[in-house]
């Protein structure tokens, strides 16, 4: 009597994204760039072979979130270099350069959202394009 048990099904695909869903997903994945690096990087995953658009948005997004990382890194080493140099003065501007890279991930995030929920490709103004 060998009584045996059928091996487990293979996982299926996952259903395509609809038109909406698609442009949803790759509007979220731009508005999750304010959030870091993180949101964007899931919802590329998670959705790439799922819809064409949220592959390329969510691409789109990683690339710049990237970008917005390397530059966060080099002006915390310029502010550092920058302030062992002048003695410490530097502290009291230094401040600015991340506060306004900041304010500027968070309009281009909005403006990538916004465009990607109309079904219109974002790109953002600057990006270094590491993920093809």
């Amino acid at each position: 009597m060998t009584d045996q048990t059928p091996p487990p099904a293979a996982p299926a695909a996952a259903a395509p994204l609809s038109e909406a869903d698609d442009r949803q997903w790759a509007s979220f994945a731009h508005l999750g760039g304010i959030l870091w690096i993180i949101p964007p990087l899931i919802i590329w995953l998670v959705f790439k072979d799922r819809g064409s658009f949220t592959n390329q948005e969510g691409k789109e997004s990683l690339n710049f979130q990237i970008t917005v990382t390397i530059a966060h890194i080099a002006i915390q080493i310029i502010n550092a270099v920058l302030t062992a140099v002048t003695f410490g003065i530097w502290m009291l501007i230094g401040w600015i350069l991340p506060l306004a890279l900041w304010v500027l991930t968070i309009v281009f995030c909005i403006q990538g959202f916004t465009k990607a929920k109309d079904g219109i490709a974002y790109r953002y103004p600057f990006a270094l394009r590491l993920i093809k």
